[in-house]
């Protein structure tokens, strides 16, 4: 009820980030910018909160917190990638230079997310339901589960969501008034 839907604002956070770099390389508006700075900075949140749920978790269900299992290696390599983001937004100090370098590396990094995501858990074995050697749980989303856990997991997913767009919306309008009131220190 907590770490998918982590998981599920995670990358949702990122498409975000992707959809708003692309306009900014289109319209050149720094908005545009911030909007795709703060999904991203949220997206690296949600996560860290999905690896570290993850993790709590895993000790629960096989005993370990890390195992190196797919899923976890893989968002272990988003974090890495969208660390590198950051990286890289906290090197240029020219707002325009910083801004389209930014979402060039936004949209590249993107498209690891659905291989690290979607696609390598489920090609390679591991210990996550729907990995290749699954023959027992199913899809991670098992539709046939009690009723009630249904209800809160996809009212779970629904607040998650909404949380995210929450902050995001604060987050980027306060990226904002801060960025034109350095401006204006300048």
């Amino acid at each position: 009820f907590f770490h998918v839907p982590t998981a599920w604002i995670t990358v949702i956070a990122f498409l975000m980030s992707t959809i708003y770099s692309i306009k900014y390389l289109r319209k050149k508006n720094l908005l545009d910018d911030s909007k795709a700075y703060t999904a991203a900075q949220l997206g690296m949140v949600f996560c860290i909160l999905a690896t570290v749920t993850g993790a709590v978790w895993s000790k629960f269900a096989w005993g370990a917190f890390w195992s190196w299992d797919p899923r976890q290696t893989s968002i272990f390599a988003l974090m890495l990638i969208y660390g590198a983001y950051f990286a890289l937004r906290s090197a240029i100090e020219q707002e325009e230079k910083r801004a389209a370098l930014s979402a060039v590396y936004s949209i590249i990094a993107f498209v690891t997310v659905p291989f690290f995501i979607f696609i390598m858990p489920r090609i390679m074995k591991g210990l996550h339901p729907g990995s290749a050697d699954d023959v027992s749980s199913g899809p991670v989303v098992d539709f046939h589960m009690n009723a009630n856990m249904l209800l809160i997991f996809y009212l779970s997913l629904a607040g998650f969501s909404l949380l995210y767009y929450w902050m995001w919306q604060i987050g980027y309008k306060s990226h904002w008034i801060k960025e034109k009131f350095n401006k204006q220190l300048i």
